[in-house]
């Protein structure tokens, strides 16, 4: 029985807007070599200075881990070429990070729960980025990314599943972003996974891993890891020995490839950099931090459960991103019903969200719009039914809920004069139907709440239906 073991670097830009060592700009989508100062291109005679900001976005980053704080943190040069690394090698923490041993609490569906551990985050800069694509038979470095900041978080060996590894990346991610942090923005790098894999027979000492490099989404996370987890197997199972090595995942071909042998530390030469005086931290500027810290995910869900009365699922899963539990307590405030608020966010708006693959900011309806929707449920001016068709014509840009059930004619139908007639109608109509379910076939009832619904247009009271279906009825 073969087990998976998965451990995973984290490399996130830190959200300052100005890079680590320099004072220039860290804004994405610049024109190449346009925020890379005399620093970050590495010229005779310049000096690094810190961001004290980096610092500070690391400690509240440690606190919110319950990591070790290190007091005192040392910056190291971590020597190696590479055409867009200037100074040909790249500042970064070794042996004393600014964040310590620390760990991640997982939530399954299940209702379930995994520590991860922590090893280390560390403060580094970025490299520029080589660009291919645009010339043929070279290639062109752009320095806008140089001196970049990151904080590279590291985690123990402590996953064993594709699921384990993803629902980390996910919750790591969402935990940043409620830190504000990063912007942890997949697509322009701001969040890039390294993903170290290695497999054995349970019970035998680990495996050799080998690490993926740059993973910048989850589906490629759990597509890469799937992969290299088959390949590793059927190379031990014919005979052969796994090697240590980076390797990238090509999505186009769903494989991993070899792109080099894995360096150790001694290939990279750290020692402390020269430049760089110790970075030493008061408890005033730990507590400062400490101070200032935001409500995080766990904190929110128990506010959410007391507060709103929500089940321990819904709390998780609106608490999953901040903009979503912001979304979520915004709509509450104008429709006044937690649990039915929660159904809605989760249900119909998620829906039409990942249909249109659409961000929450980026949503057609706001959150008042919706409330004020929900608000004409509760009063009985509409249906739930009705609602759904309603807010379809809200997504569509037709007006406000209240503009919208007005023109359609779509107002719920509560009056027992005219629900009465419709019963009389549907038991005229169904006289076989009436007769089988006087006899006794109560699940008949069903057909009758259908009929009624059915000629009332969907804008019958659904409660008012049913009391006076079951008084009719009898006969």
């Amino acid at each position: 029985m073969w087990e998976t073991i998965i451990g995973i670097e984290v490399h996130t830009q830190l959200a300052t807007k100005t890079k680590i060592f320099s004072g220039a700009a860290t804004e994405y989508g610049a024109e190449p070599n346009t925020q890379a100062c005399v620093i970050d291109l590495a010229m005779p005679g310049v000096l690094p200075v810190l961001n004290q900001k980096c610092a500070e976005m690391a400690i509240k980053f440690g606190l919110a881990v319950d990591a070790e704080i290190n007091k005192e943190s040392v910056f190291a040069r971590k020597n190696y070429f590479y055409p867009d690394l200037p100074k040909g090698y790249q500042i970064s923490q070794y042996e004393h990070p600014i964040v310590g041993k620390g760990h991640l609490e997982l939530y399954f569906k299940d209702g379930s729960t995994k520590i991860i551990g922590i090893t280390r985050a560390h403060l580094e800069e970025d490299a520029g980025k080589s660009l291919h694509d645009d010339f043929q038979g070279m290639s062109a470095i752009d320095l806008n990314r140089a001196g970049t900041p990151l904080l590279e978080i590291v985690s123990e060996p402590d996953m064993r599943s594709t699921e384990e590894a993803v629902l980390y990346l996910k919750t790591l991610h969402s935990l940043l972003r409620y830190l504000g942090i990063s912007d942890g923005n997949m697509q322009e790098g701001s969040f890039r996974a390294d993903v170290n894999v290695s497999v054995r027979k349970v019970g035998e000492p680990l495996g050799t891993r080998a690490e993926l490099k740059n993973l910048n989404s989850f589906k490629f996370v759990e597509k890469a890891i799937e992969y290299e987890v088959a390949r590793q197997i059927s190379v031990l199972e014919s005979g052969g020995k796994i090697v240590q090595e980076t390797r990238l995942y090509d999505p186009a071909k769903h494989e991993t490839r070899s792109l080099r042998s894995k360096e150790n530390a001694q290939d990279y030469r750290y020692f402390p950099d020269p430049d760089l005086m110790p970075l030493v931290l008061t408890e005033a500027m730990i507590n400062e931090v400490r101070a200032n810290m935001p409500e995080l995910p766990k904190a929110k869900a128990e506010r959410f459960k007391s507060e709103y009365a929500l089940s321990d699922y819904d709390a998780r899963v609106l608490v999953a991103q901040k903009e979503t539990s912001e979304f979520f307590e915004r709509v509450v405030s104008v429709s006044g019903d937690a649990k039915l608020s929660a159904n809605w966010v989760m249900g119909d708006f998620a829906a039409f969200l990942n249909k249109n693959n659409l961000d929450i900011s980026e949503s057609k309806v706001t959150s008042t719009a919706l409330g004020e929707l929900l608000l004409r449920i509760k009063d009985n001016t509409i249906s739930g039914r009705i609602a759904k068709e309603v807010f379809e014509a809200m997504w569509a840009g037709e007006g406000s809920a209240d503009q919208i059930i007005e023109a359609k004619g779509l107002k719920q139908i509560s009056d027992s004069g005219a629900l009465e007639k419709i019963i009389a109608d549907v038991m005229q109509n169904n006289p076989e139907q009436l007769v089988d379910y006087r006899a006794g076939k109560d699940k008949l009832f069903g057909f009758f709440v259908g009929q009624v619904m059915k000629l009332s247009g969907g804008k019958a009271n659904p409660s008012e239906v049913n009391n006076l279906l079951l008084e009719k009825l009898k006969g």
